[in-house]
């Protein structure tokens, strides 16, 4: 298992604090010495997206681009909860799905020591009304033939400070979605549940769970040697 790929996903909701999270982990472990590949879900795995973009801007009238504290935007696209627009969203996510499962195949034979996915099935999951026993059903099936990273990062967040941070979508829904990823970590288990905190504190979370469940071929740095207890184990986070 030693010099294998590693997998590992960052997940929650918008101004989580996600890509902060991300750049400090690459910027760690390449002072190690390892090589890291960061695949952005929307740019390199989602499909379709003349369809998310017509939906979103034509149709339902939202703002284009990402919202900061100078310039708010109001977007219009997961946020519609119609029930026409929830089956859109499952077959666009069920294509979305087979993408995923074709890139991580892909990856795995890249010779990269970690590939780090920038959202992944579970955030479009956390889209749906999770409390319907039909969507429990449909998400277990997905996740029946999805492949798990082997760290999954959930990383909470307070959704008003998040709002604050980047403006897009109206505060109860980021309570919803919120309490859908809290769902979703119930549901499909395994998900590492990072709590809110500030930047420092949440990276050092972040860094310890990947000290324990990920094997590298080298160290990583501050005299972390990864556990060779779990060499040659299936992870399943």
């Amino acid at each position: 298992m030693k010099g294998r790929t590693n997998f590992v996903s960052f997940s929650g909701i918008d101004g989580a604090g996600k890509s902060t999270q991300i750049d400090a982990l690459c910027a760690r472990l390449r002072e190690s010495g390892l090589t890291v590949r960061v695949v952005r879900f929307w740019d390199d795995i989602a499909q379709l997206k003349n369809i998310r973009e017509t939906t979103g801007h034509k149709v339902f009238k939202g703002d284009k681009g990402i919202g900061s504290p100078e310039k708010p935007i109001e977007r219009r696209d997961k946020n519609v909860k119609s029930f026409p627009m929830t089956c859109v969203r499952l077959f666009i996510y069920f294509v979305d799905a087979l993408s995923t499962r074709r890139v991580f195949k892909r990856l795995q034979n890249s010779g990269e020591d970690l590939i780090i996915f920038d959202r992944y099935t579970f955030d479009e999951f956390a889209n749906l009304t999770l409390s319907n026993a039909v969507i429990r059903a449909y998400v277990r099936m997905i996740m029946s033939f999805v492949p798990r990273p082997q760290i999954s990062y959930f990383l909470d967040a307070d959704p008003e400070k998040a709002r604050a941070r980047k403006p897009e979508y109206p505060l109860d829904f980021l309570y919803a979605n919120r309490k859908a990823y809290l769902t979703l970590c119930e549901l499909v288990g395994g998900i590492t549940h990072i709590p809110a905190g500030s930047i420092p504190e949440v990276q050092q979370a972040v860094f310890a769970a990947a000290q324990q469940k990920l094997t590298f071929r080298s160290p990583l740095g501050d005299g972390g040697q990864v556990n060779a207890a779990h060499e040659g184990e299936t992870q399943t986070a």
